[in-house]
């Protein structure tokens, strides 16, 4: 009986009857709860690429899904994109592929009831996700203000510990991104925002960003499924633009949100978010990172190589670099390249 079905499969697959089993290869991808990494939910959801089984992990450390990348247990991350100059001199297999959303207004920093200026802060502790954009964020403010970069000291918290931190007063400011910042702003009478990612200065450089890093397995084993992986972020993008409300909803439920915080960060028509991100679709994240001609999205002229050197500038300030190193010591475009060359088909 067995041998007669396959033999009658076997048939009507010559006859064009029916068609071959599509071959589906797991892909393990982290983010912490945020939604402007949460769009690989809309791409599992709507399997807009039906050849990947994304398995989805949240991870609240950024640095505990690059120790599982450099160990072979993830392939994909989405987070902060400042870690590919500490990785390359680290010598983890790790790489940036690719820029994708720009803070435009969602991250601020708050000095706590009492302090009155910059000046105030020196001595005292503020929080920063150390080797992380905050601290960048934070030492470039001081210094920008006559504050010194290390006359603080830096207290390591991730976003949920950092409104805590705030609000109970263990520390005199802190780096927060939404809907954090609004958390102790509502919470922690007398507290303030003193800058933003809004101003143009900070848009000028695109310093406040997130991006996707891949493994070098995973790009040169299975540089097919490296592109494929991209193009389901890219498409998710593409569909929650078409579809705003409804990528939305999925996002909240997937990270656990209220459904006013996603809103918050990513915004409600799929456009720039002037108070939150910018979610850059392909064509805007190839042209920042130089894969396409024609102006960058944000930023100055050179995209990505710029904000490399920015990012590398001032892990060698703060003591987590030693080197100068070039873009393509910790950036592979090849993912990205691929994905142009063979765009998403959203409906």
């Amino acid at each position: 009986m067995q041998l007669l079905a396959r033999l009658l499969a076997t048939a009507c697959l010559a006859a064009g009857l029916l068609q071959p089993a599509l071959a589906v290869e797991k892909v393990r991808v982290s983010l912490f709860s945020w939604p402007g990494y949460a769009f690989w939910y809309i791409a599992k959801e709507k399997n807009l690429v039906p050849e990947l089984d994304l398995d989805i992990q949240i991870i609240e450390d950024p640095y505990q899904s690059f120790s599982a990348m450099a160990a072979g247990q993830l392939d994909v991350t989405s987070s902060t994109v400042e870690y590919g100059p500490i990785a390359a001199e680290k010598g983890v297999p790790v790489k940036f592929v690719t820029y994708t959303n720009p803070s435009i207004g969602t991250d601020k920093i708050i000095l706590a009831p009492g302090i009155a200026s910059p000046a105030d802060l020196k001595g005292k502790k503020v929080a920063v996700l150390e080797g992380g954009l905050t601290q960048i964020y934070m030492g470039i403010w001081l210094e920008k203000n006559g504050v010194k970069f290390d006359e603080v000291t830096y207290v390591n918290v991730i976003m949920d510990d950092a409104v805590g931190a705030m609000v109970s007063g263990q520390v005199a400011a802190g780096e927060l991104w939404e809907p954090f910042g609004s958390k102790v702003l509502e919470n922690l009478k007398g507290s303030r925002a003193v800058t933003s990612s809004a101003e143009d200065y900070w848009k000028s450089t695109a310093l406040l960003g997130d991006g996707m890093y891949m493994t070098d397995a995973f790009i040169k084993q299975r540089p097919e499924a490296a592109a494929a992986t991209m193009r389901a972020y890219f498409a998710a993008v593409a569909w929650w633009k078409a579809h705003p409300a409804e990528g939305n909803e999925i996002i909240a439920k997937a990270l656990k949100f209220p459904l006013a915080d996603v809103e918050l960060v990513i915004g409600k028509d799929g456009k720039p978010n002037p108070i939150g991100i910018w979610v850059f679709d392909l064509d805007e994240a190839a042209r920042f990172m130089r894969v396409k001609d024609g102006p960058v999205p944000i930023g100055s002229a050179n995209g990505v190589n710029d904000h490399w050197a920015l990012t590398n500038t001032w892990w060698k300030k703060f003591g987590l670099m030693k080197t100068t190193l070039p873009p393509e010591a910790g950036i592979d475009l090849s993912p990205l390249k691929a994905t142009v060359a063979k765009p998403p088909v959203v409906e």
